[in-house]
């Protein structure tokens, strides 16, 4: 049987998503998003954040870029990766990344409002599932 590599997330965008062009035109998205849980401490409520690097790939990080913004609240379904690298120094480094397969924008009708017109939406969800080749301006 083979294992299972599955995350589920509904934070704040903590910023703007930056986006990045590599060879071959594909688009590649990151920005971190902060997960928070609170619970009572000695009667006192303590809040938790815990902070996550999301990664959208091709036509995902296109939509990412258009509808996210930092603030945002968002549902992210995706899969754990981690990658190793050598800084300047020559030192192995590790990063975990969530590498997103879906989002939902979440939020109050009121959130949407003040967006460009090309962005506005009617609906206060949008699914964005994972399909790498999502065109024209608008996926839904």
């Amino acid at each position: 049987m083979s294992g299972i590599n599955k995350v589920i997330l509904v934070g704040h965008l903590g910023k703007d998503p930056e986006v990045r062009h590599l060879e071959g035109g594909v688009t590649v998205a990151s920005f971190p998003l902060a997960t928070s849980e609170s619970y009572n401490k000695d009667g006192k409520r303590v809040e938790q954040t815990e902070w996550h690097n999301i990664v959208l790939w091709r036509g995902l990080a296109e939509v990412a870029s258009k509808y996210l913004t930092k603030g945002k609240l968002v549902y992210i379904e995706g899969k754990l990766r981690t990658r190793t690298f050598e800084d300047r120094e020559k030192v192995k480094k590790y990063v975990t990344e969530v590498v997103a397969e879906n989002f939902t924008l979440l939020g109050r009708k009121s959130d949407f409002e003040n967006t460009t017109p090309a962005a506005a939406v009617s609906k206060p969800e949008h699914d964005y599932s994972g399909s790498a080749d999502i065109g024209g301006d608008i996926p839904f």
